[in-house]
């Protein structure tokens, strides 16, 4: 691996397990008082648009981080649909 897929590999880490506590917590309480729908339904968008990027541009930093984040994304935000 070079250094800017290294760079990238790590960014993608990082941000994406700063998403793990917050879905962590919204399914052990169910409880989305704190969670914006409108920011997390527009999150969930862009990094829908981001994984979809890192797909057809075929960089595997992008495409795991946002597929991944997405995911824990889409978790709160369902949480967030059905527990209001």
């Amino acid at each position: 691996m070079n250094f800017i897929t290294i760079l990238g590999m790590s960014a993608a880490v990082c941000t994406t397990a700063s998403f793990l506590p917050q879905a962590l917590k919204t399914i052990r309480t169910r409880n989305t008082a704190g969670v914006s729908l409108y920011m997390y339904a527009l999150f969930a968008f862009g990094t829908l648009l981001w994984f979809v990027y890192g797909i057809l541009s075929k960089n595997i930093p992008i495409v795991a981080a946002n597929g991944i984040t997405l995911v824990f994304s889409l978790i709160i935000l369902v949480y967030k649909i059905r527990y209001k």
